[in-house]
């Protein structure tokens, strides 16, 4: 059922929104130029890689002077708006309708942070994962990652067919009021370097 309900949604909202999607692939290319998309490998279900794909919100300028420029540097003003309204996250759809992604699940994060997730914080990694999830409607990137992975734990072992529904209507909820968009120091998130276990 819930592999139905992310391909018929998944379908409608592609059909619904495919002039938006277009308008803003052609701005991109406009403003911004090649690449349209970002995509980058991430980790699926059961830790299997798959691409990512994202509207791109930064330049591919990495280096001025010498000196690696930070995210929030590199976010151009129409990629702010796009993250704004989550717009970038469209092309996740395509995710989606191929099977790598969920609507709601974990977040994919990078591939570099699999073995540092301690026991509890792996079983992110045994459902799909989503483009919004339940640490998403809880904080999004204002939350720490350990209050994030606690979410994310949290929704393994309670996922329904319901509490996925109550998800993605939250998630229209938070767009509209475009909240927990960016981290507390960061345009996005601070690096994930595990977590410090209390002795």
């Amino acid at each position: 059922m819930k592999r139905l309900l992310d391909s018929v949604m998944s379908i409608m909202i592609v059909t619904l929104f495919s002039p938006l999607i277009i308008v803003l692939a052609v701005v991109i290319r406009i403003r911004m130029g090649k690449p349209i998309l970002f995509k980058q490998k991430r980790p699926g279900l059961n830790g299997k890689p798959f691409y990512l794909y994202k509207f791109r919100t930064m330049t591919n300028v990495f280096y001025h002077n010498s000196k690696q420029l930070s995210d929030d540097v590199r976010l151009t003003p129409l990629g702010k708006f796009l993250r704004k309204y989550s717009l970038d996250e469209f092309p996740q759809l395509f995710n989606v309708l191929k099977g790598d992604m969920s609507l709601v699940g974990p977040r994919p994060l990078l591939m570099e942070y699999l073995p540092l997730y301690t026991k509890e914080q792996s079983l992110r990694h045994t459902v799909k994962p989503g483009i919004t999830g339940w640490a998403q409607i809880n904080g999004r990137n204002a939350i720490t990652w350990e209050e994030k992975f606690r979410l994310d734990a949290w929704y393994v072992e309670n996922r329904s067919l319901f509490l996925d529904c109550r998800i993605l209507l939250k998630t229209f909820l938070k767009v509209l009021k475009h909240e927990g968009i960016s981290g507390q120091d960061t345009v996005t998130m601070e690096k994930f370097n595990g977590t410090k276990e209390v002795l």
